[in-house]
C-alpha cells in the first residue's frame, strides 16, 4: 500500500520509489506585504482625522513643529536611553517585519512532507533521510532531522529544538518592547508638551484671543502622544508579539513531527497527532483526505 504524495515539489529519494516529498518547504520568512498594518494605519489617521473636522477642529492644527518635536524626538530619546546599541540596531529590521508579511510554511504541506520522510525512515532506515535533508530549505527543519539522522535520543533533541525556541522568542520579545516602551513614553510626553505649552501661554493672559490659541496649541503634544502611544507604537509591539508566536507555534510542531519520526511512527500516526494543531474544521478535512489518499 503505497503513500501517494501531494506535496508540490517532485524529489526522487531512490531508485526504488518515488514519493514526491515537498522537503524543499522554503524557509520560515519569505515576504509578501503585510497589509493589515497598512490598513490598520490608513485607518487610524482617518478616523482622527475625520473626527476632528466633524468636530470643528481644523487639521492644520496638528502642524505644530514644537509638538512633533517633543514627542516624536522625545520619545526617539527616551528609547535611546532605555535600550542598548545592539537592540537599537535592529530596528530598520523590526519595522521590514512590520511591513511584511511572513509566508509561513503551509501545514497541510509540512504533514505531508513529515508523513513522506516518515514512510523513507520506516522502509530504509534512518540514514536514509540524507539525501532528503539536504532539500530542505528551512533551518530548524533541516537541523532537526539531521539530529535524528546522527542517532541523538529524544530527549536531547527536544532540549536543542527547544533552547533555539526559547533564544529566538527572546530575541523577538526585546524587540516587541522598544516599542512597547515607546507606547508608555509618548503619551507622557503629550503631557509634557501640553504642560509647556500652557506655560507659554501666560505671556498671553492680556490676550483673550491669543490666549486661547496658545492653550489649543499646547493640547496638540497631548493628542499627538496619545495617537502615536496608542495607534502606533503599541499596536506595532502587539503585531511583533503575534508573529512570534506563529513562528514559535510552527517551531513546536516541528518538534513533533520530527520526534515522531525518530521514535519510528507510521505515517498515518504522524498526520493524526500533528493535526491537532489545525483549527477543528479544516482537522476534519485535512484527516478525511489523508485516510483517502492512505486506501488509494
Amino acid at each position: 500500500m503505497k503513500i501517494k504524495s501531494l506535496s508540490l515539489y517532485n524529489f526522487q529519494l531512490l531508485s526504488k520509489y518515488k514519493l514526491g516529498c515537498n522537503f524543499s518547504l522554503g524557509k520560515i520568512g519569505e515576504y509578501l506585504m503585510d497589509r493589515t498594518t497598512l490598513i490598520g494605519l490608513i485607518v487610524g489617521f482617518v478616523a482622527v482625522g475625520v473626527g476632528m473636522v466633524m468636530k470643528g477642529v481644523s487639521i492644520v492644527a496638528l502642524a505644530n513643529p514644537a509638538a512633533l518635536l517633543i514627542i516624536l524626538l522625545g520619545t526617539a530619546g527616551a528609547v535611546l536611553i532605555a535600550f542598548p546599541t545592539s537592540e537599537i540596531k535592529r530596528l530598520p529590521k523590526l519595522f521590514g517585519v512590520l511591513f511584511k508579511e511572513d509566508k509561513l510554511i503551509d501545514r497541510v504541506e509540512l504533514f505531508r512532507s513529515f508523513s513522506d520522510l516518515a514512510q523513507v525512515a520506516r522502509k530504509e532506515g534512518l540514514l536514509a533521510l540524507e539525501g532528503p535533508v539536504r532539500e530542505i530549505d528551512d533551518e530548524f527543519f533541516r537541523s532537526g532531522i539531521t539530529l535524528v539522522i546522527d542517532g541523538q535520543n529524544s530527549e536531547f533533541i527536544r532540549d536543542i529544538l527547544e533552547e533555539e525556541i526559547a533564544a529566538m522568542e527572546e530575541r523577538h520579545k526585546a524587540g516587541a518592547l522598544i516599542f512597547t516602551q515607546a507606547g508608555t513614553y509618548a503619551p507622557t510626553l503629550g503631557v509634557l508638551g501640553a504642560v509647556i505649552g500652557l506655560v507659554a501661554a501666560l505671556q498671553f493672559m492680556n490676550d483673550v484671543d491669543g490666549l486661547g490659541h496658545a492653550i489649543s496649541a499646547a493640547f496638540v503634544a497631548t493628542l499627538l502622544g496619545i495617537f502615536t502611544g496608542y495607534v502606533l507604537w503599541h499596536p506595532f509591539a502587539n503585531k511583533l508579539k503575534r508573529k512570534s508566536k506563529n513562528e514559535a507555534e510552527l517551531m513546536y510542531l516541528m518538534i513533533e513531527g520530527i520526534l515522531s519520526i525518530q521514535q519510528g511512527e507510521s505515517p498515518r500516526n504522524i498526520e493524526r497527532k500533528l493535526s491537532a494543531y489545525l483549527p477543528k474544521s479544516e482537522r476534519k478535512k485535512f484527516l478525511e483526505k489523508s485516510d483517502e489518499v492512505i486506501d488509494e
